[in-house]
């Protein structure tokens, strides 16, 4: 008798051999998956991947300030779970206020989408109004264990049902949405923002609550599945190289590729050909709780066909599946009370057992959950040791929530998640509340839509034409000035000429030579004078001293004290003109406010002609002698301005009907009579109210290099008084006004450096910031010069249109002259401007070409062609004097 029962268990275990794997299979399987994990990162790979490792776009941990109340879902499985979740700042305490569960049918599990989110927004009703809540409107973190893949933290796509469910119509779409359409189809209840997570996130950040090396969360139950945190600079398919990201990665798909054909054992195979997704999740098939009890059920089987239990007496309970569910294995698996559950079990089945047929049955369910935990631990080592070699570290110190065999440089400590589908999907919810806090209430006045643009551009062509008016422009915000300019260069214009050029803190003085044959302007010497704060602010007559003493020393230089040359002045101010060499100016901008000159004539002093000319004329004129085309001037630097050629029929205010003048926009002054009360924020208004002249140049505060650096810094301090920033930790120098120069912006926004330069800028701020910080640095200077690119582009769009609609054209091709450093420097501010003039300008072909030195070129040339204008007038009146002669 011994001896049979000897035979029978070397026969049953020859039968269990193939699922007992040895440490080399595990160390193979490691470095298979280890394979999968790169290939799913890869940005042109992971589309083949059968480890899908989806980008969760969680990148933080909590910080602590979290707090308030949530609504948590939790689908991973036959029950469905809501939750109310409150988050205590002070106390660092999650807890769950209230909890309800709801069963899914099998028809729902297998019926269409709509059913089964309008079960789930039902049990939430049900659950909102037990908890007197149906007056709030809560955010809700929904756990959705799924392959799905996310593209914002509240927009997940379904990828394939796994689980036993099947639902029509829900593959492919993106799970938010449908939840909040269940939500409006019942119309009683509202929810706030959605964050979706998975369920191995969830767990990770439950645990990471409580220790901060958590990194890594592992599922193991109706399925299975793992996350960690990867290095930025391995997730190819998400833009940015530094910090870290959470991977989901969907490990249960690994084999579906066939890597691990030489362990599937026939029974694996038996599971995956009549699971509702076969060839689909083949690891998730070999260990999960959702397939284990099935394992053990068509082992059981096997041993009985071969008459290796149970007498070969197979029941019908036996042969029906699902009849041994997941549990019974761990029951038989207790140390003390196994096999007598064992027996239980067993009669439960109707099979004649006898002792050894329970300790048999008990080995099988050792055997399977033995597997189990083994590929299990392979596929943590693998990630383990990828954090590890991430790193360069020689050992790992990490938390999770078997491995120490096959990753001995890793110390791994377990812990259990308390409700990771909960209270994990809570703190999920929290941390994209903070996160979204900052980019949709304290931002979100900043993020104009198309809509919004568009009534702005109406609003600023109606401008437009109220500074045209005889007798409306001296009541118009945009000034709309003439500037005289009737001619762009015709290619005979040639001589020495200087250049003055004042827009900023830095004044030049320029020696340009016109060539005619060679059709080349030449800046033979150039001179930089700085202008300082004291002179800015003084009298009229100190800074055009100053001037005077800048050009004098310049002129000695060039060896020119013996000429009277033609000079160019490129004065980048809000001046009305009255000829070519008369400009009056009207108001003081950029900083400026020297008392004495506001009212007067610029043109104080001569020497030779001179030629008055705004920064936008000499940037047009500069670029118009390149294309002929040209016919608008931009600048978008320390301050803004546009000139165009309008129609002489609609300039009002100067004699004459036929050809066209340039005219001088002065649309920084867009707004100063409340236009554009809507759209501005209150950081606008402390810009304004801070600034020399409160009240006046509007428009150009909200867009300009001059202003775009002090608008991020008061949203960065916004935002830490909000605790949304720094742990809430103010620095002197973040509040000390003029510590965050524009330039910092565009530092920043580097595509590749960005974070690094934000990261080096933050330490010289002296505030104490995290990689979270960093990131939401970049945002703000993303959302302040995006605004301002946005608003910029409404305002061409505006000009575009005008001349399109002025010669009654169905299409327009122009070219539009650039000069400025916020346009020039700004890694993105060139390419969303030109994109929304498209948008907002579909009638108009609209090239951009950069000036080359408008300010200095573009003054000389101005002034050449006046000169030239003025010879042939005189030539003109020579002639008719001597035809007058004749007669």
């Amino acid at each position: 008798m011994c001896v049979c029962v000897c035979v029978c268990v070397l026969q049953v275990q020859s039968v269990l051999q193939p699922f007992c794997l040895s440490v080399h299979q595990l160390r193979t399987i490691s470095d298979l998956l280890m394979k999968d994990l790169i290939k799913g990162l890869g940005k042109h790979s992971h589309h083949k991947a059968a480890v899908k490792m989806l980008p969760t776009f969680v990148r933080s941990m909590p910080d602590g300030t979290e707090h308030g109340d949530f609504l948590a879902l939790d689908l991973g499985g036959t029950n469905f779970r809501v939750l109310h979740v409150r988050v205590l700042e002070e106390e660092k305490v999650v807890d769950i206020l209230g909890s309800q569960t709801c069963s899914i049918s099998q028809d729902i599990m297998l019926g269409t989408g709509e059913q089964l989110f309008d079960h789930i927004a039902a049990c939430l009703a049900d659950f909102i109004s037990s908890q007197n809540l149906k007056g709030q409107t809560l955010p809700l973190g929904f756990t959705f264990s799924f392959s799905c893949e996310q593209k914002k933290i509240d927009e997940s796509i379904l990828l394939r049902w796994t689980k036993g469910f099947n639902c029509s119509g829900v593959e492919g779409r993106d799970i938010v949405q449908l939840l909040k359409e269940a939500v409006q189809r019942r119309g009683d209840f509202t929810i706030g923002f959605v964050a979706m997570v998975n369920d191995t996130v969830g767990t990770m950040m439950s645990c990471g609550y409580r220790d901060q090396s958590c990194e890594i969360g592992l599922i193991i139950g109706t399925g299975t599945n793992a996350c960690y945190m990867e290095e930025m600079r391995n997730v190819k398919r998400v833009e940015g190289e530094d910090g870290r990201m959470c991977i989901n990665t969907e490990w249960g798909g690994f084999g579906d590729d066939g890597t691990l054909e030489n362990i599937i054992t026939d029974i694996n195979r038996t599971i995956d050909q009549t699971s509702i997704k076969p060839g689909v999740h083949i690891f998730e098939k070999m260990i999960s709780g959702m397939y284990l009890g099935e394992l053990v059920r068509l082992l059981l089987v096997k041993l009985t066909e071969q008459k290796l239990l149970f007498k070969g007496q197979r029941s019908t309970t036996l042969l029906t599946a699902g009849t041994f569910p997941t549990k019974f294995i761990s029951e038989i698996e207790e140390p003390l009370s196994g096999l007598e559950n064992a027996k239980r079990i067993l009669s439960s089945l109707n099979v004649p057992y006898d002792s050894v047929d329970a300790r048999i049955v008990r080995l099988v369910c050792d055997t399977v959950s033995s597997r189990t935990a083994r590929l299990c631990a392979a596929a943590l080592a693998t990630i383990a040791n990828r954090i590890r070699v991430n790193r360069g570290l020689k050992h790992l110190k990490t938390t999770v929530g078997m491995v120490r065999l096959l990753a001995p440089d890793c110390d791994i400590t377990f812990i259990l998640s308390q409700d990771g589908s909960g209270k994990g999907a809570a703190m999920v919810t929290a941390v994209a509340q903070r996160l979204a806090l900052q980019s949709h209430l304290v931002l979100q006045p900043f993020c104009l839509s198309v809509h919004q643009l568009r009534t702005i551009s109406d609003l600023l062509m109606k401008d437009l034409i109220k500074g045209l008016g005889k007798h409306s422009h001296h009541k118009a915000a945009v000034k709309m000035l003439p500037t005289f300019v009737r001619s762009t260069p015709d290619g005979t214009e040639h001589g020495d000429f200087l250049a003055l050029d004042l827009g900023g803190t830095n004044f030049r003085v320029l020696h340009v030579r016109v060539l005619e044959e060679e059709k080349v302007v030449d800046i033979l010497g150039s001179q930089t004078c700085s202008i300082s704060q004291d002179i800015m602010l003084g009298t009229g007559e100190q800074l055009f001293d100053h001037i005077a003493a800048c050009l004098a020393d310049f002129i000695s230089s060039q060896n020119l004290k013996e000429q009277t040359l033609p000079l160019g002045f490129t004065f980048s101010f809000p001046c009305e003109q009255k000829k070519i060499d008369e400009s009056i100016l009207i108001r003081w901008t950029k900083g400026f406010n020297c008392s004495g000159v506001e009212g007067r004539d610029i043109c104080d002093f001569t020497i030779g002609s001179v030629a008055m000319v705004n920064d936008t004329v000499g940037t047009m004129m500069s670029c118009g002698y390149r294309d002929q085309s040209c016919e608008i001037g931009l600048i978008i630097g320390t301050g803004t301005n546009a000139c165009y050629m309008e129609e002489m029929r609609n300039v009002k205010r100067v004699e004459g009907e036929d050809g066209r003048m340039c005219i001088n926009t002065e649309w920084g002054g867009f707004g100063d009579d409340g236009t554009l009360e809507n759209i501005i924020t209150d950081i606008d208004r402390t810009i304004d109210q801070t600034s020399i002249k409160p009240g006046v140049h509007i428009f150009e505060k909200m867009i300009s290099g001059m202003y775009l650096g002090e608008l991020v810094r008061l949203l960065l301090v916004k935002l830490t008084e909000q605790k949304l920033l720094f742990k809430g930790q103010r620095s002197t120098t973040l509040l000390t006004a003029g510590t965050f120069p524009t330039k910092f912006i565009s530092e920043i926004e580097e595509p590749l450096s960005g974070l690094e330069n934000a990261k080096r800028i933050l330490s010289s701020l002296n505030v104490p910031y995290d990689f979270v910080d960093a990131r939401i640095v970049r945002l703000v200077c993303d959302t302040v010069s995006s605004r301002s690119a946005r608003l910029c582009a409404a305002a061409l769009a505006t000009v575009a249109n005008r001349i399109r609609v002025n010669r009654g054209l169905k299409h327009l091709k122009t070219t539009v002259g650039v000069d400025g450093t916020v346009y020039k420097k700004h890694p993105n501010f060139s390419d969303e401007l030109q994109a929304m003039v498209r948008l907002l300008a579909p009638d108009c072909d609209v090239t951009f070409i950069l000036s080359q030195d408008g300010s200095g070129k573009g003054a000389a040339m101005v002034t050449a062609v006046a000169q030239r204008l003025a010879l042939q007038s005189h030539l003109l009146e020579d002639s008719d004097g001597d035809s007058e002669e004749e007669d």
